[in-house]
């Protein structure tokens, strides 16, 4: 058999986790792929680092940049993390030295994805970043493999398991946001600093790499992002009086020849597949032809979701396969138009907090009839003692931009107490 000799460069838990898997499970690797992975060298920040096992000093890498430049590492993998600085420099002078890639960094390809996969071509290497995206959902292979025959239409889904985690928690154990955040962090679930998982950046990165493969075109940072922050429990407990669950969704889809790429907060039907998906579970549904849909989930995160992927784009190149990184040639890729999505039509939830007072309602309602937005549902739930009362409306399908005016005109009134909420609503 043949070696493929490997450095991987990042030693934290998923560098870690890869390490010990390929050596543990060496012999059963080189039997599917008919080619040895060697993990010849590794490199970290903290050599030093307490680790629970040893590895041969002779591995060590001097410099992390030496894995671009030697002649006997075939493979780079990159889990450094972060769209700039060591990981930006790594991969690019890795794909530029001819050496295969393999990486787990979703901003790094969201950002650079396309200028990467020109030099993976230029040179015959392979750039493959199934990790990138949704952890242990092998959903990239099943693009580029599995679905190839299928024109897709739309993609979307739960793409982050950190505010899945908190929107389910929050809705199954009666808690508020922070209680349960707070809890995400001591589980594990939650970084020290979660703002990527809860603004909707972790989420818009994974979008549009999928993006990108679904309909065969650039990466385009035309894209709506909202996070999860904003959401409290009032909003899940009108939710469910409603008939609805609050998920954090991500999707890019083609309509009219036009491509909308957005992240939201939504409220879906209880009765659908993805109001079901609770936990730091993620999913993918696929509209495709001639398939129809179809979905994938599984673990989103963490060390042994993300080496599954791993390891099978590192299979991928130990069978020798040299393949496009976006499936086709860069010279195919389209640059197709991407819109944003304030002319896109949806039902929305809409919340007032506000005093309590006579021609409160008749004014709320004359701003949406002046924008002709037209109004399917309304509850008025008037506080005990307190003057003040929560008005909930959902709306007909009416233009996004439309929504947007409303919110602007209604929270400049003296009765509002609170900022206004605005969630979109998938009916389907």
């Amino acid at each position: 058999m043949k070696n493929l000799n490997i450095a991987i460069v990042g030693l934290g838990n998923i560098g870690s986790y890869l390490y010990r898997y390929l050596e543990k499970n060496k012999k059963i690797i080189s039997e599917k792929n008919n080619c040895v992975p060697n993990v010849l060298y590794v490199s970290a920040k903290n050599k030093k680092r307490k680790r629970a096992f040893s590895i041969n000093k002779k591995k060590w890498l001097k410099n992390y940049l030496d894995a671009t430049k030697r002649n006997d590492i075939d493979l780079v993998v990159e889990l450094i993390g972060g769209s700039e600085g060591a990981a930006k420099k790594l991969v690019f002078n890795a794909l530029k030295n001819k050496k295969h890639v393999v990486t787990a960094n979703k901003a790094l390809i969201a950002k650079y994805g396309d200028q990467l996969a020109k030099i993976a071509e230029k040179n015959k290497v392979n750039l493959e970043f199934e990790a990138s995206v949704c952890g242990g959902v092998p959903i990239i292979r099943s693009i580029k493999e599995g679905l190839i025959a299928n024109k897709i239409k739309k993609i979307y889904g739960i793409f982050n398991g950190t505010s899945n985690y908190i929107l389910s928690s929050m809705d199954k154990e009666d808690k508020n946001f922070f209680d349960v955040l707070n809890n995400a962090k001591k589980l594990g679930y939650a970084e020290a600093n979660p703002s990527a998982d809860l603004n909707g950046d972790d989420v818009s990165a994974k979008l549009k790499i999928l993006s990108s493969l679904c309909f065969n075109s650039f990466l385009n940072n035309n894209i709506h992002v909202e996070g999860i922050a904003n959401i409290d429990k009032d909003d899940i407990d009108n939710a469910n009086k409603l008939g609805y669950k609050i998920k954090l969704l991500g999707y890019a889809e083609v309509i009219n020849n036009k491509i909308y790429q957005r992240v939201h907060p939504t409220l879906i039907k209880k009765s659908s597949y993805v109001a079901s998906i609770d936990g730091v579970l993620n999913a993918v549904i696929i509209d495709g032809s001639p398939v129809g849909q179809s979905v994938i989930q599984g673990e989103g995160a963490g060390p042994a979701a993300t080496t599954s992927a791993l390891v099978s784009d590192i299979s991928s190149i130990l069978r020798g396969n040299i393949k496009f990184p976006f499936s086709i040639s860069s010279k195919d890729r389209k640059k197709l138009k991407f819109k944003n999505i304030s002319e896109r039509f949806f039902s929305a939830y809409l919340r007032f907090e506000v005093a309590d007072k006579y021609g409160v309602l008749s004014n709320i309602t004359n701003v949406f009839s002046k924008n002709r937005v037209s109004i399917k549902r309304l509850i008025q739930n008037p506080k005990k003692n307190k003057d003040k009362s929560t008005i909930v409306i959902v709306t007909h399908s009416s233009k996004d931009k439309s929504y947007n005016k409303i919110v602007k005109e209604i929270d400049k009134k003296n009765y509002i107490i609170k900022k206004s909420k605005l969630i979109r609503i998938d009916d389907n």
